[in-house]
């Protein structure tokens, strides 16, 4: 037994041993351990604590002192160094033509060694970008190709089923993963509905593989010939979850049925003839469900509940009222009922309300006659008798004949319109 901690390398899934020495690490602890790359800053997830030797991997490397803020702020440079050297290879990349995809830059912890990673569909010459890079950095440069599974782990991200990459989460290394998983699990072959962001198959088709396989043996395979309570027939489907199969009954082929795993009695496995088959009398008894008492009594409240149904009246009667009311508005009366005497007794009689002093003052006040326009008289006035003017004499003491209102003769036009007056 050998006592070690255990630590993550730059928000990594995996965990390394080291040995702690005369130290005490808690979990969460900052500390700087010795790699073959030289010092690193890393975290603690594991305290203090024994291991079997088999598990540890030779030689085991030993921590340095726990971290201070003099090492802190010397990983804060050692990041600002990756940006840097990130945007410059993309440039040295771009000017070289190089059909790659860079992902990363690491910088190690004192600074002496640069690690970029990328991406490439086949082998690709970097000879002379790792010159470029050297002449711009002055450190040790080193480009190492990786895989898509490895670059979903490395930039992280959301899957499908809305939670983060379980690769980037607390996978320590890639299970393998096939096909055969989907079609055990009954899964779609669609590639688009079982392959992950990284564009292979989804990691969790692993999970729960094993359960499957479990169910798969004890479950009768597709077109078995089984019995069931209801008779012989063939199985069509198999739901491993749930433990039931769905049987085409020899007397009604047409209505299948679904039956639990104990319900039904295997006579053949799989495909097959039915020949020498002999089906047995007694059938399966059918699994009896029993129904569990509920853990917590009803509550019973104190208030009363009335639905809104029992408290609105029915649409119909709605209406009814609706029509009646307006009716009623409309001919200014109520029904026969409300004016019987014997409902309705005499109500004293209500005096006048009191008006007031304007009301009073526009009630005295004579009416005014409306305005006249344009010299008319007004609608249902009286006419006034004209006084009698006496003839006008001319100086010679003829009097004269009263002209038209114009002030001029119109002379009469004749037949033919010619404007003569007539003989």
């Amino acid at each position: 037994m050998k006592e070690v901690i255990s630590v993550r390398f730059r928000s990594g899934c995996k965990n390394y041993y080291f040995s702690p020495g005369q130290l005490t690490v808690a979990p969460g602890q900052d500390v700087i351990v010795e790699t073959a790359q030289g010092p690193e800053y890393v975290t603690c997830t594991q305290g203090n604590h024994t291991v079997e030797d088999h598990q540890v991997v030779e030689p085991l490397r030993r921590v340095l002192r726990p971290a201070t803020e003099n090492d802190r702020r010397s990983l804060q440079m050692a990041r600002a160094r990756e940006k840097e050297a990130f945007a410059v290879c993309q440039k040295k990349i771009a000017q070289r033509g190089l059909e790659m995809k860079l992902v990363r830059a690491e910088s190690s912890f004192d600074g002496n060694k640069l690690l970029f990673f990328f991406t490439a569909d086949g082998r690709v010459d970097f000879r002379e970008l790792v010159k470029d890079l050297a002449a711009a950095f002055h450190a040790r440069i080193e480009l190492r190709q990786i895989g898509v599974r490895d670059e979903a782990k490395m930039l992280g991200g959301l899957g499908i089923c809305g939670r983060p990459f379980c690769c980037s989460q607390y996978m320590d290394d890639f299970i393998p993963v096939s096909i055969k998983m989907a079609k055990t699990q009954n899964l779609s072959l669609n590639p688009a509905k079982i392959s992950g962001t990284c564009g292979r198959l989804m990691c969790c088709l692993k999970y729960e593989q094993e359960a499957y396989e479990d169910a798969a043996r004890r479950m009768p395979k597709n077109d078995s010939f089984v019995q069931t309570p209801d008779g012989p027939g063939n199985i069509s489907a198999v739901n491993l979850l749930k433990e039931q199969v769905t049987v085409r009954l020899d007397d009604q082929p047409e209505s299948p049925r679904c039956y639990h795993n104990c319900e039904i009695c295997v006579l053949r496995n799989g495909k097959g003839s039915r020949d020498g088959i002999q089906v047995p009398r007694e059938r399966p008894a059918r699994m009896v469900v029993e129904e569990k008492p509920e853990e917590f009594p009803a509550v019973v409240s104190d208030f009363l509940y009335s639905s809104p149904e029992a408290a609105e009246p029915p649409a119909e009667e709605k209406r009814e009222s609706g029509r009646s009311g307006r009716n009623r508005r409309r001919r200014g009366s109520r029904p026969a009922e409300d004016r019987s005497p014997e409902k309705n007794p005499p109500k004293a009689q209500k005096q006048p309300p009191k008006q007031s002093e304007k009301q009073a003052d526009k009630q005295t006040d004579k009416p005014r006659p409306p305005r006249r326009r344009g010299g008319q008289k007004p609608e249902g006035a009286a006419p006034q008798a004209a006084k009698p003017q006496p003839p006008k004499q001319a100086a010679g003491g003829e009097v004269k004949k009263p002209r038209h209102r114009s002030g001029r003769r119109h002379p009469r036009r004749g037949p033919g319109g010619s404007g003569k007056t007539e003989a």
